[in-house]
């Protein structure tokens, strides 16, 4: 017997009522009374030798040990409903992954081809978060991480390994009109690259993310920009797509990320002149991971990198 395990009872209701520091609140949440929620706290309490709540005289506020120990209750507990729910959905076949990416290149590049891995994998159910940053995967539940970053920064990200999967070669792109109204007169309407001195003169898009890579573009093929950090500025390449699209001006982004765009039409390439830059997207995950799931996740990915990875740099 595991005599220093809760029950999940009495975690239930310490993680509910620790997340509205209130027993009313999460004695409605569990559909309880407020004496039940209660009672749990003070077992829960005495088992531990520790106070979790203290009492005041609005109703009650997490302790620091309190306040420490739900958020690990709640990793745990929202950990064990995810496997719960897996194996209820898998009927103990297969498996699922959970990896954290950069959100531009999950929605761009990863998702359209999931359908790929879902029909050589139709046990394997692929689930996918949000996270820019590096982390420690001891403190999450991901299996593995899609990141986009530098390989000093890479190798910099603790107890880990990494998978290079595409280098971020960047092209400037824009709309189709507004590389019309730039083309010389008596050119026709023919949506033909213009030379990086022309580039220059139009509306530039900025990444507030990499404020000099217009700069960066322009020095590499030795041509003066003075405004070459002026525009507005967005985040996200996924908004920098949308407002070149619409018109609002050209855009530095990697074309594996806009393919759809490029084949509809939306966006054309301003000028055949791409600036390869310092970071690549790697498959990351923990250092001594031996799930076969990621392995085999890792090895399609990797297949299917390979093929993109000519179109990446056109």
């Amino acid at each position: 017997m595991r005599r220093h395990i809760p029950s999940t009872q009495a975690l239930a209701c310490f993680e509910a009522a620790a997340r509205h520091e209130s027993y009313t609140r999460a004695a409605q949440e569990l559909a309880l009374t407020q004496s039940a929620v209660s009672r749990q706290i003070i077992a829960l309490e005495e088992q531990l030798g520790v106070a979790l709540f203290r009492r005041t005289r609005h109703g009650v506020e997490l302790t620091p040990a309190g306040a420490h120990y739900g958020r690990q209750v709640a990793r745990w507990l929202q950990g064990l409903e995810r496997d719960t729910l897996d194996v209820m959905a898998h009927q103990g076949q297969g498996g699922s992954l959970c990896l954290a990416a950069v959100p531009t290149f999950a929605t761009r590049w990863l998702i359209p081809r999931l359908p790929q891995f879902a029909r050589r994998h139709p046990d394997i159910v692929v689930h996918i978060d949000t996270q820019t940053r590096p982390f420690l995967f001891a403190d999450t539940p991901f299996d593995a991480a899609l990141y986009a970053g530098t390989r000093e920064q890479v190798a910099n990200w603790p107890g880990t390994q990494a998978q290079r999967l595409l280098h971020e070669d960047v092209l400037p792109v824009c709309s189709p009109r507004l590389l019309e109204e730039a083309a010389p007169r008596g050119r026709g309407r023919a949506h033909q690259p213009v030379a990086p001195e022309r580039i220059a003169s139009l509306p530039l898009l900025q990444q507030s993310t990499r404020p000099q890579a217009w700069r960066q573009w322009f020095d590499a093929l030795g041509v003066a920009a003075p405004r070459a950090l002026e525009g507005p500025r967005y985040e996200l390449f996924s908004m920098l797509a949308v407002a070149a699209a619409h018109g609002l001006g050209v855009a530095l982004i990697p074309p594996l990320l806009i393919e759809a765009e490029l084949a509809q039409g939306e966006l054309v390439v301003a000028c055949a002149q791409p600036l390869r830059g310092e970071r690549a997207y790697y498959l990351v995950s923990p250092a001594q991971s031996t799930s076969p799931m990621l392995a085999t996740f890792a090895q399609w990915l990797g297949e299917v990198a390979a093929g993109a990875a000519p179109r990446a740099g056109a």
